[in-house]
């Protein structure tokens, strides 16, 4: 297979123009990402993933945020709408054993719904643990405020996916939970000591550190690196991410676009890659921002391609379960709950 360049883009409609085709085919991106932008009904869906794959002519991975409640690329009449990670939470706290099975449940059914449509990689669970007053950019996204309920519905929701034959991405590692700005639209700085991130933020991701892909937060921590979001912090991914978490998959970065990060659309790539970042994310389907992007970012190779070929391998692994069954057995815990 001809090499993939270390980065992750979006498309800017429901279907691909023959602009971005060519763009594709010569730039050859490892994966694609979709957005609410580029789901018009389910045939289109199918087709516009098949075309994506056909541009770079390999099996590429595409993925999505699919995660229930706000955050649900794929909605009715389409998809049926799928409880928040705060609702599945309230489960787990009147019942624990009821909540992480619909964790699960919840997450075997985003299973079944994206590959359906050629889709592998589901951008969940959401591992970030908020405290009081910080910004809603996660808010109910998360299972709670207790880093043992969010370790282990995170545990079960990326259970569930790999169950079904879709890979997890976990977030926003190493912990959006007390960001109290939106990291769309500006930059998060955490002031508390790293002794209370390693009691309180990094342990969801610590306990998960075996999955084989994370991606970062635009956050910065001024106890570990006061000048870079973790993003773009070489301190942050050697230190944190790579040493103490022990985090060995593949890193993606947070969306290239949001305004969190400084700079030009190519300096925030070329800074995502000198931070240690193995895939760079771009996800707003915007040429002129992709042909900055992709002057910026190399093509996979080392522990990058290594833990790329991991991934790739882990593909297409499904317990064969019974979908109507999972479905009527969800339904029933939210008809409960």
């Amino acid at each position: 297979m001809t090499e993939s360049k270390a980065m992750i883009l979006g498309c800017s409609g429901l279907s691909i123009t023959p602009e971005e085709r060519a763009f594709y085919a010569g730039e050859r991106p490892w994966g694609f990402i979709l957005f609410g932008r580029n789901i018009g009904e389910p045939a289109q869906i199918s087709d516009l993933v098949a075309a994506l794959r056909d541009s770079v002519g390999a099996d590429v991975p595409v993925l999505i945020d699919q995660e229930g409640g706000r955050v649900q690329r794929i909605r009715p009449p389409i998809l049926p709408h799928y409880p928040s990670g705060q609702a599945l939470g309230d489960i787990y706290r009147r019942d624990r054993e009821a909540g992480l099975r619909a964790a699960w449940l919840m997450s075997r059914l985003h299973a079944f719904d994206l590959l359906k449509f050629g889709i592998n990689i589901d951008c969940l669970p959401v591992l970030d643990v908020p405290i009081e007053g910080s910004s809603n950019v996660i808010g109910n996204r998360a299972y709670g405020g207790d880093p043992v309920i969010v370790t282990e519905m995170g545990r079960a929701a990326a259970e569930g996916l790999k169950a079904g034959g879709v890979l997890p991405v976990m977030k926003h590692v190493p912990g959006h939970g007390r960001g109290f700005a939106d990291s769309h639209h500006e930059l998060p700085v955490v002031t508390v000591s790293r002794a209370e991130l390693e009691a309180h933020d990094f342990p969801p991701f610590m306990a998960l550190k075996d999955e084989l892909m994370a991606m970062t937060c635009h956050v910065v921590f001024t106890d570990i690196d006061p000048q870079n979001p973790a993003t773009t912090s070489k301190i942050v991914i050697d230190e944190i991410i790579r040493d103490y978490i022990g985090f060995r998959g593949l890193l993606i970065s947070d969306d290239t676009s949001m305004n969190a990060l400084k700079g030009t659309i190519g300096e925030r790539a070329a800074n995502i890659v000198a931070g240690g970042c193995d895939i760079v994310l771009h996800c707003n389907g915007l040429m002129d921002e992709m042909q900055q992007v992709v002057r910026n970012v190399p093509v996979l190779a080392g522990a990058g391609l290594e833990r790329a070929r991991r991934v790739e391998a882990a593909f297409g692994h499904s317990d064969g379960a019974d979908e109507a069954a999972i479905r009527a057995e969800f339904d029933g815990m939210l008809a409960i709950a």
